[in-house]
């Protein structure tokens, strides 16, 4: 299984946010930052601030999906 924040994206798109506009308003590190375009695994820490900046669930912004099915996260939102 692999984590998916394409989630994540989408919502960043919908609020006309850019990577560094997320990772200010997070106060995440621009480390984490990359390790979600990539499609890594980060912390729960990191995905609570997330959360929380974002006014979401967890549920909201990653998922689960196997690994035959996992492609590359990188989005389109700018850094």
């Amino acid at each position: 299984m692999k984590a998916s924040y394409k989630k994540l994206w989408k919502i960043l798109i919908d609020k006309d946010m850019k990577k560094k506009d997320l990772q200010a308003q997070a106060g995440i590190s621009w480390t984490s930052v990359t390790k979600l375009s990539k499609g890594e695994n980060v912390g729960m820490e990191v995905l609570m601030k997330i959360c929380m900046a974002l006014n979401c669930n967890i549920a909201d912004v990653v998922e689960f999906v196997p690994d035959d099915e996992a492609e590359d996260d990188m989005s389109d939102v700018e850094d």
